[in-house]
C-alpha cells in the first residue's frame, strides 16, 4: 500500500504516493526524473547516489523514500541557479576532474556538504568527506584540487 509523502527537493515542495520499499534513489530518478543522482552499487559502497537530506549527504539507495518525509532533499540539478554553475561545479569542470562523470553528482554534493559544514578544510578534511564516493577515473587527485579551488571561489561569500 503506498504511503503520501511531502519533502522538499531542491527547494520546491513535493507531495506523491510512494511505495513502502521504495528508495530515495527511486523515488528521485523514477518518480521525479531526476537523473543526476546515479544507481551504481546500490549497497551504499559507492557513493554515486549521494543526495544532501537536511545539510548532511546520504547514499540515497540506503534510504527510503518514506524516511524521506518532512525533509529536504538536495540533488546535483539543485545546486545550479539561474543557469549559473555552482563554484563547486564550475570548480570541477575547470580543474578536469569531471571525466566520465558517474560519480561527479556524488562527490560534488559530498564537497558542498563539507564546504558547508567546514568552509576552510585541509586537504585530509577533504579527502575523508569524499571516502565514500568511489571515482575510477581520475585518481582523486583532480577532485581535492577542484574542492581547494571552489574553497578559494566561496571565501567571503556564503555557501548556498
Amino acid at each position: 500500500m503506498k504511503t503520501i509523502i511531502q519533502l522538499t527537493v531542491n527547494g520546491e515542495p513535493v507531495e506523491a504516493a510512494v511505495e513502502p520499499n521504495q528508495t530515495l534513489l527511486q523515488f528521485l530518478r523514477d518518480d521525479l526524473e531526476l537523473t543526476g543522482t546515479k544507481h551504481g552499487c546500490g549497497l551504499g559502497d559507492c557513493g554515486a547516489c549521494t543526495v544532501i537530506v537536511d545539510g548532511m549527504p546520504v547514499n540515497s539507495c540506503l534510504v527510503l523514500a518514506v524516511q524521506a518525509a518532512g525533509r529536504e532533499v538536495l540533488t546535483i540539478e539543485g545546486l545550479a541557479e539561474n543557469g549559473k554553475l555552482h563554484p563547486i561545479q564550475q570548480a570541477f569542470v575547470d580543474k578536469g576532474a569531471i571525466q566520465c562523470g558517474f560519480c561527479s553528482p556524488g562527490m560534488i554534493l559530498s564537497a558542498k556538504a563539507l564546504l558547508a559544514a567546514n568552509p576552510k578544510p585541509t586537504e585530509h578534511e577533504i579527502r575523508t568527506a569524499i571516502s565514500g564516493n568511489l571515482c575510477r577515473c581520475t585518481g582523486y587527485q583532480k577532485i581535492v584540487e577542484a574542492v581547494q579551488e571552489a574553497v578559494k571561489t566561496i571565501e567571503g561569500m556564503e555557501v548556498s
